[in-house]
C-alpha cells in the first residue's frame, strides 16, 4: 500500500473513532437523562439498567458482577444496591442452588419505564439500521466485539494506579 493510500486508511479510522466517541457521549447524556426522567442519581440509573438489561439477556447478575460492570466498589454497590431495593426499584434473590448466590433483578416499572423512554430512539435505530445489509451489519458487529475486547484488555492490564510521574502540585495537565 502506498503512503497516500495509508494516509487515507488513517484519516478513515480517525473519523470512525471520532464518530465513535460522539455515539459514546451520547449514550452517555440519554443515561443522564433517563436517570433525571427516574429521579435517580446517575450512578443508580446506571445499575437499573444494567440489572434490567442482563435480565432481558437471561443472565440476571450478580452484586459482584454488577460492581464489575458500573466500577463500583463492592461496599459503595451494597450502599447503591440498598437504596434501589428500598425504593423498590430491584429485588434481590436467592435463585441458585447455592443459596450465597444472590441474583439481581428489576422491579416490575422499571422494565416498563425503560421502554417507555427508549422505546421511540430503539424505534429510530432500528430504521436506522434497516438500511443496511445484514453482512454488513454481522461485519460491524465483529468489528465492536473486536473493539471492545481490545478496550478489555487494556482497562484489565492498566488497572487503577496513578500515573509513575504525576505532574507537581500546582502544575496543569495540557
Amino acid at each position: 500500500m502506498d503512503e497516500a493510500a495509508d494516509d487515507g486508511v488513517a484519516q478513515q479510522r480517525e473519523r470512525l473513532m471520532e464518530s465513535l466517541r460522539v455515539y459514546g457521549g451520547h449514550y452517555a447524556e440519554l443515561g443522564r437523562r433517563f436517570a433525571a426522567w427516574l429521579g435517580l442519581h446517575s450512578t443508580d440509573a446506571t445499575a437499573v439498567l444494567e440489572i434490567a438489561a442482563a435480565e432481558e439477556r437471561g443472565a440476571p447478575l450478580s452484586p459482584a458482577r454488577l460492581s464489575e460492570r458500573i466500577s463500583l466498589s463492592t461496599g459503595a454497590t451494597t450502599a447503591l444496591l440498598n437504596r434501589l431495593e428500598a425504593a423498590g426499584h430491584i429485588t434481590r434473590a436467592r435463585e441458585h442452588t447455592d443459596r450465597r448466590i444472590v441474583t439481581l433483578r428489576s422491579g416490575g416499572h422499571i422494565q416498563d419505564r425503560a421502554d417507555e423512554f427508549f422505546g421511540p430512539l430503539a424505534h429510530r435505530l432500528d430504521t436506522a439500521m434497516a438500511h443496511y445489509p445484514p453482512r454488513l451489519l454481522e461485519q460491524f458487529e465483529a468489528f465492536m466485539a473486536d473493539l471492545n475486547a481490545t478496550m478489555d484488555t487494556h482497562l484489565g492490564q492498566q488497572g487503577t494506579q496513578p500515573p509513575l510521574s504525576s505532574p507537581t502540585p500546582g502544575h496543569r495537565a495540557p
